[in-house]
C-alpha cells in the first residue's frame, strides 16, 4: 500500500516493543517466543543458579528477578487460554526443577 511517498508491506508478523504480533493476534507465538527467550535467559545465568554457595531461598529469588520477568514480559495484555496457562505452568515447573534438582545434586 503506497500513502503519499510512503510505501507500506502487509508482513504475517513483526515485534513491536518486544512483542510479537501477527495478523490473527494470536497469543501463542508471542508465548512461544517468550519461553524461548526465558530458556536462554536460564542458559546465560545457569552458573549462578547452581552456586553451592547460595540456599534455595536465594536461588528462587535470582529466578523470579533475572528469568521470570523475561518469560512474563507484556503478559498483562495477553488474553490467554487454559491451555497457554498450563504451557507457562510447565516451563516454569520444569526450570524450578533444573534449579532445584541441580543444585542437590552440586553438594
Amino acid at each position: 500500500m503506497k500513502i503519499d511517498s510512503s510505501l507500506f508491506i502487509r508482513v504475517e508478523e513483526f515485534i513491536y516493543f518486544g512483542t510479537t504480533l501477527t495478523l490473527q493476534n494470536s497469543i501463542q507465538e508471542e508465548i512461544k517466543s517468550r519461553l524461548k527467550q526465558g530458556n536462554a535467559c536460564y542458559h546465560s545465568v545457569q552458573n549462578l543458579l547452581f552456586s553451592s554457595l547460595t540456599s534455595e531461598n536465594v536461588n528462587n529469588k535470582k529466578y523470579k528477578i533475572i528469568i521470570l520477568p523475561v518469560v512474563l514480559y507484556g503478559r498483562e495484555t495477553w488474553l490467554m487460554t487454559l491451555r497457554e496457562e498450563r504451557r507457562l505452568r510447565v516451563c516454569w515447573n520444569r526450570v524450578l526443577r533444573k534449579i532445584f534438582l541441580g543444585l542437590r545434586r552440586t553438594r
